[in-house]
């Protein structure tokens, strides 16, 4: 519907996932991370994704939580926070523990939980305009959306407390040399160069990126004996499945493989 507030499209194995409030900098409100969950939902029951390209619509990718929804709701603020946080948080772990691997496409501005969705996706591309700021203590509040928990694994503790700290806004440029994106490309590219990249994974072995996914993102919660079972565990179910004799066979024969859906 065009009055959603997230819309999702699912083409040729890509689940278009897009953010659609482009009057309010497509800022986190009640209704958004409610459509936001359902949307996600529905991807993670439709056999058909192998991707997930998540997007903005408007001039940003996501300015964070409805700043001037907050101020409308004078004393009622912590109330609405707390009806809106379920359906934000859910759709995030959702997201990241789901086995179809997220693609962000980012421009304009990510902020606060925006900032969160960015580290919670697997790769991003940005435009090279693009600026990242944290924005929470700016506002007498604390970072959520996932924000504090991916940005000590991505860009260190250090720097994760100076951007919380400090509001600094971060270029797109500073963003890729942190790892904080995956590519930049310039402004006009950005959303081509997404959809590109979603394309490429979605032809690709459809099993073995979700357990890979899983690993990488398991890998920081487990010792070294743990992870390596569950390593080997990986690689063994991934030897047996039709996929692993398409790989094999296509690198001897020397051709491109075509992985089974």
């Amino acid at each position: 519907m065009a009055d959603d507030t997230v819309l999702l499209d699912v083409r040729d194995g890509i689940a278009h996932l897009t953010l659609n409030r482009p009057e309010a900098a497509n800022g986190i409100d009640a209704d958004l991370a409610r459509d936001l969950l359902n949307a996600v939902s529905a991807i993670t029951l439709d056999e058909r994704v192998r991707v997930v390209l998540l997007s903005g619509n408007g001039a940003r990718f996501c300015g964070g939580g409805d700043v001037k929804g907050f101020a409308d709701a004078g004393d009622a603020l912590p109330g609405l926070i707390r009806s809106l946080i379920p359906d934000l948080h859910t759709a995030i772990t959702l997201l990241v523990r789901g086995d179809a691997p997220v693609v962000a496409a980012v421009h304009g501005s990510a902020a606060g939980a925006g900032l969160g969705l960015v580290g919670a996706s697997d790769l991003v591309v940005a435009a090279e305009s693009t600026k990242f700021v944290m924005a929470y203590t700016g506002v007498g509040l604390t970072p959520d959306g996932s924000s504090s928990w991916f940005l000590p694994r991505l860009v260190g503790v250090r720097r994760a407390l100076e951007l919380t700290f400090t509001n600094r806004v971060l270029s797109a440029a500073e963003a890729l040399d942190w790892g904080l994106v995956t590519s930049v490309v310039p402004d006009g590219e950005v959303h081509r160069s997404a959809e590109e990249l979603a394309a490429r994974l979605a032809r690709g072995p459809r099993n073995a990126l979700a357990a890979a996914k899983h690993l990488v993102h398991t890998s920081l919660e487990e010792t070294l004996e743990t992870h390596l079972a569950r390593e080997a565990e990986a690689i063994v179910a991934a030897s047996a499945h039709a996929e692993s004799a398409e790989g094999i066979n296509a690198f001897i024969e020397k051709r491109t493989p075509q992985f089974p859906g």
